[in-house]
């Protein structure tokens, strides 16, 4: 996945794909909330005002940050929203945004600085004059080049990002020393030790690897698939079970209570990503503290929006995306766009594990976070703006209703938001999860 996604040669996000064609929008292969409707960032810039406003509205150190930001349409429409709130606009440092693609970076500081901006080098990556705020925007490749300070505020936004970071998959089986290789020699155990027989077997986790796929079986799905007159790129790649524990399967499915009780059912598979629990640690870290960095207040907040689950365990949710339809992830590798399902469960853990300074609410439904958060009086105030344009109208009813629809398939449902807070014993709600402003 990592490859694929963001590999040096051929990554689906720096460069495989050319520079003709956009992943995203109606002519690329997907389209996220904040390029569906402007209501989506206006919103999610709202809750991290009143997350400055319930935690005392500091004066300075604030930092905003965003990892994986796509276009900047987000970003973009967050900062046009808080600039109408003058003392939080006046107490942000810096705003830092953490993207691995070199063409996407590019887009980014066109749409938020202006086509004419001069970027300059910093000890980050680099950075320039941001056109909504005049403060400072800094592209970083990795989240690990802005450092951790304990007098700054962090307020982090993760939309799309957790669902592209790549996964391991593990099965369990029976272990080789519950497996007689003979009839004999099951006798003759059975005989010296009686109560062999009826010990318990034991079980072991076996990782799914990628191995390529034999070019005899993928010209035959080419010509079956001819034959059936479909388009499809055949699959150079399937997964298979490994014949024997791997390093990762011997630590990884054993990280968690979660997934050490489901090893004695045989059969059973769980996806584990370590980068999200890494991630999610550091936004604790960022927030509340650690060993490492002392805060003496925690501070700051972390909203994670994405698709996943938020009370079982992700299987089979590997998937391909191309030209907004479902395909294989192991066709066109480096031309098709992969995610797997979030764990939002083993986000809490990690971000709690990582930082006593922390507390996570949610994950709450897209659509629930969104309706709390106002989107369908921000609507009727576009609507009212758009007079009889009957065209806007239609446009801004349409957007919002596919942003909290809540169908099988539906945004509303699919999509769940999760919050990191600084803790507070449970004494506050935040906004969007249940919650009001409440003022320090």
């Amino acid at each position: 996945m990592r490859m694929c996604l963001t590999g040096d040669l051929g990554g689906y996000y720096t460069g495989a794909i050319g520079q003709d064609r956009d992943q995203f929008g109606i002519k690329g292969d997907f389209v996220t909330s904040p390029e569906i409707s402007q209501m989506f960032g206006e919103l999610v810039g709202l809750w991290f005002i009143a997350e400055w406003i319930s935690q005392g509205q500091p004066k300075q150190g604030v930092q905003l940050i965003e990892v994986g930001p796509g276009r900047g349409t987000l970003m973009d429409d967050m900062l046009r929203t808080m600039k109408r709130f003058p003392a939080m606009a006046d107490s942000i440092e810096s705003v830092f945004m953490v993207e691995a693609s070199p063409e996407l970076r590019e887009t980014q500081q066109k749409l938020l600085c202006g086509p004419d901006a001069v970027p300059e080098t910093c000890e980050a990556g680099f950075r320039s004059h941001g056109k909504h705020l005049g403060k400072p925007i800094v592209w970083a490749e990795s989240l690990k080049s802005i450092p951790i300070e304990s007098n700054k505020v962090p307020f982090i936004i993760a939309h799309e990002f957790f669902d592209a970071l790549p996964i391991h998959t593990f099965q369990s089986a029976l272990a080789p020393a519950s497996l007689p290789k003979t009839t004999a020699s099951i006798a003759s155990i059975e005989k010296t030790s009686p109560e062999v027989k009826d010990s318990p077997p034991s079980y072991e986790w076996r990782e799914m690897m990628v191995s390529p796929t034999h070019p005899a079986e993928v010209a035959s799905a080419q010509a079956k698939a001819k034959a059936a007159g479909k388009d499809a790129p055949p699959e150079e790649f399937k997964l298979i079970l490994s014949s024997k524990p791997t390093r990762h399967s011997r630590y990884l499915p054993e990280s968690s209570l979660r997934y050490q009780q489901l090893k004695q059912y045989p059969g059973s598979v769980v996806e584990i990503c370590p980068d999200a629990s890494l991630y999610a640690a550091d936004f604790a870290a960022r927030i509340g503290g650690s060993e490492k960095v002392k805060k003496s207040q925690p501070s700051g907040a972390a909203l994670i929006l994405d698709y996943g689950t938020s009370d079982t365990i992700p299987i089979n949710s590997l998937r391909g995306i191309r030209h907004h339809k479902l395909v294989s992830p192991f066709s066109a590798p480096g031309l098709v766009d992969l995610s797997a399902d979030v764990d939002f469960t083993a986000l809490a853990e990690a971000a709690t594990l990582a930082s006593d300074g922390v507390e996570v609410h949610g994950p709450v439904p897209q659509a629930d976070f969104l309706e709390l958060m106002g989107i369908r009086e921000r609507a009727e105030m576009l609507i009212k703006g758009a007079g009889t344009n009957k065209s806007a109208t239609e446009d801004i009813e349409k957007s919002w209703k596919r942003l909290v629809d809540r169908g099988p398939s539906g945004m509303g449902k699919v999509y769940k938001a999760l919050a990191i807070l600084p803790e507070n014993d449970g004494k506050r709600r935040p906004v969007g999860f249940g919650g009001d402003i409440s003022p320090r």
